[in-house]
């Protein structure tokens, strides 16, 4: 007679560890999903920010887990800001929810950050962007960016899994 062990969604975590144990990180984020992981935390990322020129501006930030860890991260906009003013601080730049991504090994999240929205010459300069994830921001991290932002009335998109979907189109 056989007996069950272990419901789906467990048999699905373990594939995952196993998957992450012998060194097969993709397979591992093909199988789990965002019901078998756990949330992702602001210090189970590494974080990568790049300056891009489509759509007048805007910074990519690439989040990646960190060795060991498979997360998934909710597809909302991050917790990011320029500086300790409210005026600082971004706001949504899509009007709902994204995918959960699963997030481990090689597999990356993006977020686009476009620090003005405004169509004038008003605005202050920064050099650093302090971001976390959603819900986790008193473990924010502070990067440096690769230039000089000018901010004005700052946008960010949410995550996707796709680069090309976190473009920050201004209207």
């Amino acid at each position: 007679m056989r007996a069950r062990f272990a419901t789906r969604s467990a048999r699905l975590a373990l594939a995952a560890v196993a998957a992450l144990a012998l060194g097969g990180a993709a397979t591992a984020t093909a199988t789990a999903d965002s019901s078998t992981t756990q949330p992702c935390a602001t210090s189970d990322l590494n974080f990568k920010v790049t300056s891009e020129t489509q759509a007048g501006g805007y910074y990519l930030i690439t989040a990646k887990a960190k060795p060991g860890i498979v997360c998934h991260l909710e597809g909302v906009f991050p917790s990011a800001s320029f500086g300790s003013s409210p005026d600082t601080a971004v706001s949504p730049a899509e009007q709902s929810a994204g995918d959960d991504i699963v997030l481990g090994g090689s597999t990356a999240a993006y977020a686009g950050i476009s620090p003005k929205s405004t169509n004038n010459n008003d605005g202050i300069q920064f050099d650093r962007l302090h971001l976390s994830v959603a819900g986790d921001e008193e473990n924010a991290v502070t990067l440096r960016l690769p230039d000089t932002a000018t901010v004005d009335q700052p946008v960010a998109t949410n995550w996707h899994a796709d680069p090309a979907d976190a473009v920050p189109f201004i209207g």
